[in-house]
């Protein structure tokens, strides 16, 4: 009995191994609202998600697509391992031609309006599509994304828990693209009262505020050091908190800068020394690791999408 029992185990391995259960893909969305800023949806849910789960929001860089941003920053490996879903914006050339999010042209960054609006039902969409918490959205980016994902975090404060800012932009630096420009480098130097103001000025929210995370290379040529400051500075004031950091260390070997309120943390830097313009990635499947080097993908062994889904408590 005992052979025949283990020979029958052996056939049911050998059939499931033969026909495994299909794995989630990136799937494009078309009908997801109105669609004021004529973006394209992708999503990843992965299989067997089950309710009441987070979603995360990844706005590619210039040049870059939904599913290779979404695949090669990470979040999809995160996704299936921590259980999220992930929308995956994706801009059109007809809107710009090198792929950018229009994070510097104020119809697309109003609130109601233009790319953000789309952005926002997209999120609607996922959030009842997948019946996730509501209370735990995130969103973050690469370059244009990561502008544009500052943009998202001053109009739509509500919508978000949190944001991650990856060689970005502080909301309202740039009103044409001439201001884009000149705000990416040599960058724009603003007071915190007034890069506060933005934001308090992009909606009727009244708090609590998301709390972000703003990484940064610090041999970027493209979107300068500065403009990590000014995002600090920006976050720090719409707090009500400090610019000085309440503590440093190093992570990863790279410095780390936390800001607290209250004595929680609801802004915090990391400066990637040595690294030029792109999203911070360390591959491999070990704890810690996530991502594929690529274009504007560097590996630096240290993974921004894991961090940031650590900070927000993704897992679980």
């Amino acid at each position: 009995m005992s052979r025949l029992f283990a020979a029958l185990l052996a056939f049911a391995a050998l059939l499931a191994g033969a026909t495994p259960a299909s794995a989630a893909t990136i799937t494009p969305v078309p009908d997801f609202g109105a669609n004021p800023g004529n973006l394209a949806m992708f999503r990843y849910v992965p299989d067997g998600l089950p309710a009441g789960r987070p979603i995360v929001v990844a706005l590619h860089g210039c040049t870059q697509n939904a599913s290779g941003y979404g695949t090669g920053a990470g979040w999809t490996q995160l996704a299936d391992r921590h259980r999220f879903a992930v929308v995956l914006p994706e801009q059109r050339t007809g809107n710009n031609a090198n792929r950018c999010f229009n994070w510097f042209e104020r119809g697309d960054t109003t609130r109601g309006q233009g790319e953000a609006e789309s952005i926002n039902q997209m999120v609607r969409h996922t959030i009842a599509a997948t019946s996730a918490d509501a209370q735990r959205i995130y969103v973050t980016g690469l370059s244009a994304g990561g502008a544009m994902t500052a943009a998202m975090l001053a109009t739509y404060p509500d919508l978000f828990a949190g944001g991650g800012v990856v060689a970005g932009i502080a909301y309202r630096c740039a009103a044409t693209m001439i201001d884009a420009f000149s705000c990416m480098n040599p960058g724009r130097d603003q007071t915190p009262a007034r890069l506060g103001d933005a934001v308090r000025a992009a909606s009727s929210h009244g708090g609590p505020w998301p709390v972000v995370s703003v990484w940064q290379g610090s041999t970027d040529s493209t979107v300068v050091p500065a403009n990590a400051t000014e995002l600090v500075e920006q976050w720090t004031n719409v707090h009500g908190i400090s610019p000085e950091p309440t503590r440093t260390d190093t992570v990863a070997g790279y410095p780390h800068a936390v800001y607290e309120s209250g004595g929680a943390p609801v802004v915090e830097s990391y400066t990637i020394t040595g690294m030029a313009h792109g999203q911070p990635v360390d591959p491999g499947t070990a704890d810690g690791q996530c991502g594929q080097a690529g274009a504007y993908l560097l590996d630096v062994n240290i993974c921004a999408a894991w961090h940031m889904s650590g900070a927000w408590r993704l897992a679980g």
